[in-house]
């Protein structure tokens, strides 16, 4: 998800999750004026909003590594320290796998949502520092993937070279999803949103810097496995506007897309075969599927597209709808929205298969999820019923599920589940 105000969704199926870059985390905060208080205070505290995190992060347990840090900034809080000393230790041989291929080793998947990718600091939106306590808490749950959202330009100087110490620090974090034994999937995340402005008196400037970020990220990561993926960008489209893209803004998004490729393909080594994670426009599967192409690459078969899916949005994600039944079993059509329902749920996942999975390219559903309104204590239930149910339909569509959390599945100190209820509705789904 990107950080941004709620309420500017345009309801209904004819703009069902057009504008997902709209959605504020409605996990973290209904009010995007919250949101932009908290960063205010943290960037005024400086390390004082990640000392709290850092006491339960150490809490967690002394076999975990410590945060890779040269300066408190880098993190939001903690310690300055020397990168870990088995730096290559997830180095190896790319498998002779397809994508398709890895794709069916998968599923399910879970993002460590709100952390890497938080602004200023990776504690400022109300995670701890990550720990290999909460890395091996999605493995023992049954989790096989982990999407690390990350914001890099925070950590850039002017010329968009990336600090040292922020790269050691996403670098550690990987190797904490590496030694749980996890596939790992690291991206640019929102980043401010400099990306979402996909026209062509920009298109230049948005390339150059996406050519400098990815060729610094690829060769920080060029001797990793193939359990380490990367993904281009998130939920890109041009701000403030509704429905289908433009000719232009489609163009210029596939180019954001093709330039990702080329430049990781560029640093050689492993990234010359390493699996790479593209996005439709917004990340909407109707978008992509009108006006998405598959980027040229120099090998076959190593490319994923990626989509997110939070159909309907007034019952998944808007906290101020009245929307709080879904399904075959609603009773209530007031508080039902009918058009996303199950039926809607296959035929969107169909389309994906049908556009791209069965012409080699598996698709990844980088985000999902819905979450209940306290105002409604029925709401879970059905709430439950849209996970069980979408995540089955995705996996039986071949696609492979990546559910959104924020920290409302584990406790990312202890690595506690929260709700193990639909954590194993989750897991058992995949199945």
């Amino acid at each position: 998800m990107n950080p941004v105000p709620a309420g500017l969704l345009e309801p209904g199926p004819a703009g069902h999750f057009f504008e997902s870059s709209l959605r504020m985390k409605q996990i973290f905060s209904s009010l995007a004026a919250r949101l932009l208080a908290l960063t205010l205070a943290a960037a005024m505290a400086g390390c004082g909003s990640g000392g709290g995190s850092s006491t339960a992060a150490s809490a967690a347990g002394a076999a975990n590594p410590p945060p890779v840090a040269t300066s408190p900034a880098a993190t939001g809080g903690g310690t300055a320290v020397t990168p870990p000393a088995d730096a290559g230790a997830t180095a190896g041989a790319m498998r002779d796998l397809t994508s398709m291929q890895l794709s069916t080793m998968m599923s399910p998947g879970i993002n460590l949502g709100n952390t890497l990718e938080a602004i200023p600091s990776e504690t400022a939106w109300g995670e701890p520092l990550t720990t290999q306590t909460i890395m091996d808490a999605y493995k023992a749950a049954g989790f096989k993937t982990v999407r690390i959202p990350v914001a890099w330009s925070q950590y850039a100087d002017a010329s968009f070279t990336i600090s040292a110490s922020w790269m050691a620090r996403v670098t550690q974090v990987v190797q904490m999803a590496h030694k749980a034994g996890l596939i790992a999937i690291v991206n640019i995340h929102w980043d401010g949103g400099w990306m979402n402005h996909p026209t062509y008196d920009q298109q230049a400037a948005i390339n150059s810097r996406l050519t400098k970020f990815w060729t610094q990220i690829a060769n920080n990561f060029k001797d990793y496995d193939d359990t380490l993926l990367f993904a281009g960008s998130n939920e890109v489209g041009q701000d403030n506007t509704y429905g289908p893209p433009t000719a232009e803004y489609a163009a210029v998004q596939n180019s954001f897309n093709q330039t990702f490729v080329d430049a990781v393909r560029a640093t050689g080594g492993n990234n010359a075969t390493r699996h790479l994670v593209v996005q439709g426009y917004f990340t909407n599967i109707d978008h992509t599927v009108a006006t998405n192409t598959v980027p040229t690459d120099t090998v076959a078969n190593r490319l994923f597209m990626e989509v997110h899916y939070y159909d309907p949005y007034d019952f998944t994600l808007n906290a101020d709808s009245a929307i709080w039944q879904w399904g075959a079993t609603a009773t209530d059509p007031a508080a039902t929205e009918t058009w996303a329902n199950e039926p809607w749920a296959d035929t969107e996942f169909q389309k994906m298969k049908t556009r791209f999975g069965d012409q080699g390219v598996p698709v990844l559903v980088g985000e999902y999820g819905a979450y209940a309104k306290a105002k409604y204590p029925g709401m879970d239930a059905y709430a439950k019923k849209w996970v069980a149910y979408v995540t089955h339909s995705m996996v039986q569509h071949g696609l492979v599920p990546v559910y959104w959390d924020t920290g409302g599945l584990f406790d990312r100190s202890t690595g506690a589940q929260k709700d193990p209820e639909t954590i194993s509705l989750i897991v058992n789904s995949s199945k």
